[in-house]
């Protein structure tokens, strides 16, 4: 999931990167109204996070100009108004939720997800392969019933290896989906996370496999 982030506080800013990366999200960012339109209307983002109080375009009119193009992204909108006909204003404008700050960062995760929820037309649906499953609304893994206890990036690898099973995906898409960069093949960082993932889920790597000369493949046993 890539969500743009438009804010001129860089303490807001920062906080809210570290948070929603740190929960497996691709974040990206813009500092003022203008840079923000431009890059919601010409990047694909999932949901977009946008302060009302911005610098050139206001939070208000990127929402409004963002609309009136025919853009359907999801947006939530941060403000220190908290007036009701404030809230009202920025609603009409095309926003699709509303937060006042000060906010608790647990509150806005909530809303993105449920934002995100509401984006694809249905409630996510449980990933399973065997008896692993995971749980995209509530973030949750489980193997044979027990939680497993993953880390953000490793949450966010095994998802985009459950959403393509029997699928042999090579190390640059694996680096391009989870982390959002391209591949630089000096590093062993996508192996490092396949390690990590088998030592919790798949110490004997009969479900994830690796594809000699390509990356690595989930197998689905119900498909082989």
């Amino acid at each position: 999931m890539r969500i743009l982030i438009v804010e001129d506080n860089p303490r807001i800013l920062g906080f809210l990167k570290k948070g929603l990366s740190e929960e497996g999200y691709i974040v990206e960012t813009a500092t003022d109204g203008d840079e923000g339109f431009e890059r919601a209307r010409t990047e694909r983002f999932d949901a977009a996070v946008v302060d009302v109080m911005l610098p050139g375009r206001s939070g208000i009119d990127l929402v409004r100009g963002l609309r009136a193009e025919g853009s359907a992204l999801p947006i939530l909108l941060l403000t220190a108004l908290g007036r009701p006909e404030e809230k009202v204003h920025g609603l009409d404008a095309g926003a699709d939720d509303y937060l006042t700050k000060p906010f608790d960062f647990s509150e806005l995760s909530a809303r993105l997800r449920a934002l995100l929820r509401r984006a694809s037309g249905a409630p996510a649906p449980t990933l399973r392969v065997g008896e692993l499953e995971l749980d995209p609304a509530r973030r949750q893994v489980t193997l044979q019933g027990e939680p497993v206890q993953l880390t953000p990036k490793e949450y966010s690898l095994l998802e985009y290896l459950l959403r393509n099973p029997n699928r042999p995906l090579s190390r640059s898409m694996i680096m391009e989906h989870v982390w959002g960069i391209r591949f630089d093949p000096g590093t062993n960082v996508v192996d490092v996370f396949i390690n990590a993932l088998r030592n919790k889920l798949d110490p004997e790597h009969e479900l994830i496999q690796t594809v000699r000369g390509v990356g690595y493949m989930l197998s689905s046993p119900e498909e082989e």
